[in-house]
């Protein structure tokens, strides 16, 4: 049974150290060890500790892609989330074209209670339908489904270093013939267009006013050249392009092809992603606990529309 955590209209950018983007992976020898013990301090009593119950299961949920570097960057990306939250399981699911698929992973999780997290950028059908009804069919699990990605200011802070890494400087945002374009993938969920918008004006604010204009590589108008020659038409010839995808794939391929100056990376293993997805994480366990406990005792747990 599964109840869906909302989405609420604005966020605060959670609290949390900034790493750089170069992205090695922690070693065990440069992991912080105990404290030194003081000699001259008596040993404390013992106290008998009581077993915490396990924390749900995170199961991420990527789309899938056939470019193989599409899984690699997840992977890195939980990994990412375990060095944050070690004792947490931290699982992988794929919508489709890639394996493991979203019901074997909750198959393997078995009984117990599980928070999917979508590696979505905003709500389109997937959102709304395809985990609801995944988690729906796991009926050993108490399961309940994170809001997007986006929009959010992490994605934002790390859609702007990813231009950064391009070549972007702050003084291009005081030049007249410069622009950006928000290169997302398309979907006929008209929200899920909202939510392109809406991170595309805080990507402006975050640029000085630089205009952002979001474009769509399917589904939806307008494309990525469309776009660029609109910006063209205004005068803004020099346009990069950001792309807001979570991993390389056809999508961010065709979109930086299209650039007619930089184009960034998709937003990939950034700490800040990492940073998100517990954010989400966190957000949903809270507002599964807050329905629950509103509810009259006994009463199922429903799925949100």
């Amino acid at each position: 049974m599964t109840e869906t955590a909302p989405e609420p209209p604005r966020e605060p950018l959670p609290s949390g150290p900034g790493r750089s983007t170069a992205y090695p992976t922690a070693r065990a020898a440069d992991r912080p060890g105990p404290a030194p013990r003081d000699g001259n301090r008596r040993p404390a009593h013992r106290v008998r500790a009581t077993a915490r119950p396990a924390a749900p299961t995170l199961v991420a949920v990527a789309h899938g892609s056939r470019d193989p570097r599409a899984l690699g960057t997840a992977l890195d990306l939980l990994d990412r989330v375990r060095e944050l939250r070690p004792r947490l399981d931290v699982r992988l699911g794929h919508i489709e074209l890639n394996q493991p698929l979203l019901p074997a992973t909750l198959t393997a999780v078995g009984r117990g209670e599980a928070v999917l997290v979508p590696l979505l950028l905003g709500r389109g059908h997937h959102v709304r339908h395809d985990l609801p009804r995944a988690a729906g069919a796991a009926s050993a699990l108490r399961t309940s489904v994170a809001a997007p990605l986006g929009p959010h200011p992490l994605l934002v802070e790390t859609l702007y270093e990813r231009l950064t890494e391009a070549g972007w400087q702050d003084t291009d945002g005081t030049r007249r013939d410069t622009a950006v374009v928000l290169a997302a993938a398309g979907s006929r969920d008209p929200d899920s267009a909202a939510d392109a918008r809406r991170t595309a004006a805080m990507l402006s604010d975050r640029l000085g006013g630089t205009p952002v204009v979001p474009a769509y590589t399917s589904a939806t108008a307008p494309d990525v050249p469309t776009a660029l020659r609109a910006l063209a038409a205004r005068g803004r010839h020099r346009a990069a392009v950001a792309a807001y995808f979570t991993a390389p794939g056809r999508f961010a391929t065709t979109a930086a092809a299209a650039a007619p100056w930089i184009a960034a990376a998709p937003l990939g293993a950034h700490p800040a992603m990492a940073r998100l997805v517990l954010h989400r994480y966190d957000r949903a366990l809270s507002g599964a606990a807050s329905a629950r406990a509103a509810r009259p005792h006994g009463e199922l747990l429903r799925a949100a529309p």
